[in-house]
């Protein structure tokens, strides 16, 4: 699948989620297989751009390429300014956010939102694309309600408008993540384009990966939730669609030396005491599945310098790796 210049190899991709898709994220998530890595929405009012938490959200030094940054908003002329700016900064890939179902979000009339007004989505597209001379992409969801699914009628205006390609989240605005996703209308919307179409919405395996791409003929899957805690699941997903074969799951060594990485990177990129609380986020991911991850969680979100963090972490997998309980009590 190709964004304007941009091969997307391979054809799996991180959704960007505001508080998860920082940099640290998505070099980890590319390094382990992913074809494409969006950032978290930064917001496209100027007043706020020179904020520690968007200086964070805009810094895109060291990604590898292409760099896609998504772009939220209601006033055509200030997203086209954003586009702008992030093109300045670094951004090859420009994504606007009419997917997010948020509450102080969408009472912002941006996100999801925006699927109300199918003139503003016009105006707001031929703005944007009109702007940058990069890709621009469009993010959305099936309809606002199950009474209103006009994600066809959003996908042929963004076709018209210039929009290199769309990911459509197979639920409408009001089910949020509850439920579960339909492909039905991702179908219809890609028989119907042109443009490379992305499915999202449940996307949790390889096999649900594949099933996916087959049933609505979609150019690519992304992958939001499920990679939480398991970023390695987008060389699972491209390795099963390459070969049609799983890879092993991993070991707890390999996990342990992610999360570990992972760890360091946070501390690293956002430093004391922000990065220790960052990842508090990420190791209860990480851990969730694992024997005693309770009161290992317990007792790591008690750790407020990164070298504890990092210890009482290391002691948990090394007691699993070895078969012994982890002497958590003792750590706390």
């Amino acid at each position: 699948m190709r964004i304007g210049p941009h091969l997307i190899e391979p054809r799996v991709i991180l959704a960007p989620m505001a508080g998860v898709t920082d940099k640290p994220f998505r070099q980890l998530c590319k390094r382990l297989g992913a074809g494409l890595a969006v950032s978290e929405m930064t917001i496209s009012d100027p007043r706020f751009w020179n904020t520690r938490k968007s200086i964070h959200r805009m810094d895109h030094a060291g990604e590898p390429d292409p760099i896609s940054v998504q772009i939220a908003g209601t006033e055509p002329q200030q997203l086209a300014e954003a586009a702008r700016y992030n093109v300045d900064h670094g951004a090859q890939i420009i994504d606007i956010n009419m997917g997010c179902p948020a509450k102080k979000v969408c009472n912002a009339w941006a996100g999801s939102a925006l699927m109300r007004d199918e003139l503003l989505v016009a105006r707001i597209l031929e703005a944007v694309v009109g702007a940058v001379d990069v890709p621009v992409t469009l993010k959305i969801r099936t309809g606002w309600d199950c009474d209103h699914r006009n994600g066809p009628a959003i996908a042929r205006i963004a076709e018209d408008s210039g929009i290199a390609a769309l990911t459509v989240h197979g639920r409408t605005r009001d089910q949020h993540y509850t439920g579960q996703a339909e492909y039905q209308t991702i179908t219809a919307i890609k028989s119907a384009l042109r443009i490379p179409v992305i499915a999202n919405g449940d996307v949790d395996s390889p096999h649900k990966a594949r099933q996916v791409l087959q049933e609505t003929g979609a150019d690519a899957v992304m992958i939001g939730r499920a990679a939480q805690g398991r970023p390695w699941i987008f060389r699972e997903v491209a390795h099963f669609l390459a070969h049609g074969e799983l890879l092993p799951a991993p070991t707890l060594a390999f996990v342990r030396d992610t999360l570990l990485g992972h760890l360091a990177d946070l501390h690293a990129f956002y430093g004391e005491p922000q990065g220790v609380r960052i990842a508090r986020k990420h190791l209860g991911w990480y851990a969730k599945d694992h024997p005693e991850s309770g009161q290992f969680r317990a007792v790591v979100n008690r750790a407020e310098t990164p070298e504890a963090q990092l210890a009482l972490t290391r002691d948990y997998f090394d007691a699993l790796i070895a078969g012994v309980a982890p002497e958590l009590q003792s750590a706390a």
